[in-house]
């Protein structure tokens, strides 16, 4: 039963646009405030000032652009998902690893302003890219699950 429940198509879909909402509320939130976003970049210490603001509108565009690819499943965008997430959690780690005390500013204007929300942002982070190879698992056994329908007619 949890093997059919693990294969199923409805979770899979459910996984994916829940997913896809998650990237798609943090992009915008982000857009809706690039300045405050651009001063939690610039807090980190890693990007010079003078990208500082095309990063700001850059990173939440290609979340948001990112989540809507994911929701309507379109072609790589569970890739840019996925680098997405692997760079956030390596500013996290950084951030963790040289004690910052900065917002995570990760999803909402309130986030936005709280601080010492790294270690919290990290394990989200990493239950994300729980959900992400979640979903390139189901992609590959119905891969091969196809192939092999293909190869038996």
């Amino acid at each position: 039963m949890l093997k059919r429940l693990f294969h199923s198509s409805r979770i899979y879909c459910a996984v994916r646009v829940g997913l896809s909402l998650v990237f798609i509320w943090a992009g915008a939130v982000k857009l809706a405030d690039p300045r405050a976003f651009a001063r939690i970049i610039s807090e980190y210490g890693l990007v010079p000032d003078l990208l500082l603001v095309p990063l700001a509108i850059g990173l939440p565009a290609v979340e948001l652009l990112g989540g809507l690819g994911l929701a309507f499943d379109f072609r790589g965008c569970l890739k840019v998902i996925t680098g997405l997430l692997f760079v956030f959690l390596l500013v996290l780690g950084y951030g963790i690893v040289r004690n910052l005390d900065v917002d995570c500013g990760c999803f909402s204007a309130d986030e936005i302003h709280a601080r010492n929300s790294l270690r919290i942002a990290l394990f989200r982070d990493l239950g994300l890219l729980g959900l992400v190879s979640y979903l390139f698992y189901w992609r590959w056994v119905h891969a091969r699950l196809n192939g092999a329908c293909a190869r038996n007619n």
